[in-house]
């Protein structure tokens, strides 16, 4: 009998939603589809701005809260009927939201996504899992990054130390020792300020297979400049956002240089900050010969090239050689959470996010 879930997932790049269908009624979850469907262009817009602080954000939050989930419903029921399922043969939905605000430290640390799920239960007739991160920060957690425990159920091998590196707007590792605790962190940026140079200065959402990035050399200086960002010398447990790398910032970077850079100059270094940062936090694993990458940094082929030449004794895959697709990844983490939830599995790894202990994850919205 399937055990059927949907994951739903929408990062820090806000580059739309990633919808998994996914069966867990084997031993290792088998993903049925996977679909991204893009965000309205204003909601996005409503988004990004609620990312920083400004007016009214009380009321614009409310509402943004409701139109994130009448969206991800539309993204839900489409993936189901693309498949012939019913929303009846599902058992659950795990929504990840969108991530407004990250502010993982401080004596009232918080993380808070939107996209309602009382409303994406009663439009889709699912039971919803959501609000995951909150219950880690309240053991003293960052929330952040969650899905290394879902990489430890699919992706752990019991004589092979792995390490898999999610880049979404930010990058963030997972190390799988055979034995021993799994670890995970945050790395810095990934895609987020190259989306962002890339809008700015070609009009495009970003740089297709980091072709504009591939047309110049890096700047030594600016990139100099940018790893001497506090964050990076940061020991773990450590989670970032948009909060930290965000477009005034480069900015700000950028004015205080000596020289005026070519803009294809500034993407192709951004493109050396994502690939150095997270190459350092390899290299500090010296028992692994295999990387799995795996969001939409997967399909950037000049910062692949850029982390095969910087980790060149070690096999940068991406998650197909696991039999995952890396755009369905994180939705389908999502997928896992919301089955713990229900199986009273704990989808945090204090190892990982610095908690007092491993938790069960998620808040409960029945769809009647």
């Amino acid at each position: 009998m399937s055990q059927l879930y949907l994951g739903l997932m929408s990062g820090t790049s806000m580059d739309g939603i990633d919808v998994a269908l996914v069966d867990f009624f084997q031993i290792h979850p088998h993903l049925i589809a996977c679909e991204t469907f893009p965000y309205p262009p204003t909601l996005v817009a409503q988004l990004q701005q609620l990312c920083q602080p400004g007016d009214n954000e009380i009321e614009r939050m409310g509402q943004a809260d409701r139109e994130v989930a009448e969206v991800f419903a539309r993204a839900s029921l489409r993936l189901l009927k693309d498949n012939f399922i019913r929303s009846d043969q599902v058992v659950a939905i795990g929504s990840h939201g969108q991530t407004i605000r990250h502010m993982p430290t401080g004596n009232h640390a918080f993380s808070l996504q939107i996209g309602d799920p009382n409303t994406l239960a009663a439009l889709t007739g699912i039971d919803v899992v959501a609000d995951f991160r909150r219950k880690d920060i309240a053991l003293g957690g960052q929330g952040a990054p969650l899905v290394p425990a879902f990489h430890k159920a699919v992706f752990g091998h019991a004589e092979q130390n792995r390490i898999v590196v999610n880049i979404g707007g930010i990058a963030n590792l997972t190390y799988l020792p055979a034995q021993g605790a799994v670890l995970g962190y945050d790395t810095g940026p990934g895609n987020t300020l190259m989306d962002y140079w890339c809008q700015k200065h070609t009009g495009q959402s970003f740089d297709a297979k980091g072709q504009w990035a591939a047309q110049s050399r890096f700047d030594k200086g600016l990139l100099a400049q940018l790893c001497q960002h506090p964050f990076f010398t940061q020991c773990a447990p450590k989670s970032t956002g948009r909060e930290v790398f965000h477009g005034q910032w480069l900015m700000q970077q950028i004015s205080e240089l000596d020289t005026t850079l070519e803009p294809s100059v500034v993407q192709a270094t951004l493109c050396q900050l994502t690939c150095k940062t997270i190459a350092k936090e390899v290299l500090k694993f010296s028992n692994v010969n295999q990387i799995f990458v795996c969001g939409g940094g997967a399909r950037n082929e000049f910062l692949m090239e850029c982390l095969e030449s910087e980790l060149h004794e070690i096999d940068v895959l991406t998650t197909d050689e696991l039999g995952v697709h890396p755009d369905a990844v994180e939705a389908m983490a999502f997928a896992w959470l919301a089955y713990a939830h229900k199986q009273g599995i704990a989808g945090s790894l204090a190892s990982v996010t610095g908690a007092r202990r491993d938790a069960i994850l998620g808040t409960f919205c029945p769809s009647k």
